[in-house]
């Protein structure tokens, strides 16, 4: 390992390449501290931590949120406009026809998906500055229609702004621009969660902090088995006479990955499992007496850490891993593009059966990453339950990102090195 990072600073462009994307993070996190004027940031982070809606956003914003600074939406916006366009696909006919045109194609898809990114934008920022308005007087004392306006504005072309950082470092080919992002901002927010944690630390604590230590360290090494399980499904290719050449005759594999669907579903359901507690914190103080106290019993029984939250958090996780699942794979499409290539899997036959195989296989191993993933939801709960550690507790959803990045980012360096190395550089 201390190898290759000693090659990657011998060699000049890929020396160039991280130095510029560390570059860009760093005017990343310095615009994610210049906070839109006449917030109250005191108030704003009390309010912060008693909704756990607003963090899920905050993770995904890159850490903006809680500042409430120019680029508080991070790259939000453009990721739930990637998800509906990823939606869509499946769907409409034509969007799919223009998927499988290869990059032409997906470069189209890719502008749409920015166009749709601003409107988006536009919309979260003002369900969340109204939000905050409603739910906090403290945190806005005084904004004015024109003041919430040019916020409103600010906010956008900062997500836009962050858009284009995410390309320039997409292009540098040293992970992806918009994951890299959300990445710095998690870590920036471990960060400042280890020095509160180390602020209060008490020696009567050392064995629930060994303990805690002990699963984060586990828990790490279980999510990076888990992203990088895969069942290898063998492929064969027959041998075909084209003019005076024969081609095929080899034999691969088809990898189908334990978790196909990532982060996604851990996205969708917190943000069912949190509705019910977002939408009653508006009608605690309702003036209709049944309505006032059904919005406190709901607060009270989706309480964060509560067995019924945790329990319908995990089940979500559970059905959402197959739903997405099924979105993103499909078995009848790769049966038939594997017969036309002229390969198949031994043992079975090509075409219709092909597919029920890929199916039935990746239903089974899905089984594991969906179980997995719902552990890895309430995994933090959990811990604060059993040790009582609440200062440093890192979510399911973050930890999933930071680890998916880090292989991915290696990954793309390690075959800037390879490419290198085979061309004599």
């Amino acid at each position: 390992m201390w190898g290759k990072l000693a090659l990657v600073w011998k060699i000049k462009e890929v020396r160039y390449k991280v130095l510029f994307v560390l570059g860009i993070l760093i005017i990343f996190r310095i615009a994610a501290h210049i906070p839109i004027p006449g917030v109250n940031l005191t108030a704003l982070r009390a309010f912060f931590q008693q909704n756990q809606f607003l963090g899920l956003l905050n993770i995904f914003s890159g850490g903006g949120y809680d500042t409430f600074s120019v680029v508080m939406l991070g790259v939000g916006p453009y990721i739930t406009a990637s998800i509906i366009f990823q939606l869509l696909t499946m769907i409409i006919p034509s969007l799919e026809k223009l998927s499988k045109e290869g990059e032409r194609g997906q470069e189209k898809i890719n502008q749409w998906t920015r166009y749709l990114a601003v409107p988006m934008a536009i919309l979260q920022g003002y369900g969340t500055i109204t939000l905050i308005r409603r739910s906090s007087s403290q945190v806005l004392p005084s904004l004015s229609t024109l003041n919430f306006v040019i916020a409103l504005v600010t906010i956008t072309a900062g997500t836009i702004f962050l858009m284009w950082l995410g390309e320039l470092i997409s292009e540098k080919k040293i992970g992806n621009g918009i994951s890299l992002m959300i990445f710095a901002g998690i870590t920036a927010r471990l960060l400042s969660q280890a020095q509160r944690a180390l602020a209060v630390f008490d020696g009567s604590q050392t064995l629930q902090w060994a303990v805690f230590l002990g699963i984060g360290i586990v828990t790490v090494a279980a999510v990076v088995f888990v992203t990088e399980a895969m069942r290898k499904i063998p492929v064969t290719y027959a041998r075909r006479i084209r003019g005076t050449q024969t081609v095929g005759g080899a034999d691969t594999h088809l990898p189908l990955r334990v978790n196909q669907a990532g982060v996604i579903p851990i996205i969708f359901a917190v943000s069912l499992v949190l509705t019910p507690t977002l939408v009653s914190q508006f009608f605690v103080n309702a003036k209709v007496l049944w309505l006032q106290h059904l919005a406190t019993n709901t607060l009270r029984v989706f309480h964060q850490g509560g067995t019924i939250y945790d329990l319908t958090y995990f089940l979500l996780v559970f059905v959402f891993t197959y739903f997405y699942t099924a979105v993103v794979f499909h078995p009848q499409q790769v049966a038939e593009n594997l017969q036309k290539q002229g390969g198949f899997i031994p043992g079975i036959r090509p075409g219709r059966m092909t597919a029920e195989y890929l199916s039935y296989v990746s239903t089974r191993i899905i089984l594991a990453g969906a179980v997995f993933l719902g552990v890895i939801a309430i995994l933090p709960n959990l811990i604060q339950r059993f040790t009582n550690v609440t200062t440093l507790i890192v979510g399911g959803t973050s930890l999933l990102i930071v680890v998916s990045v880090v292989i991915e980012t290696v990954k793309q360096i390690e075959g800037q090195l390879i490419i290198r190395d085979y061309e004599g550089f």
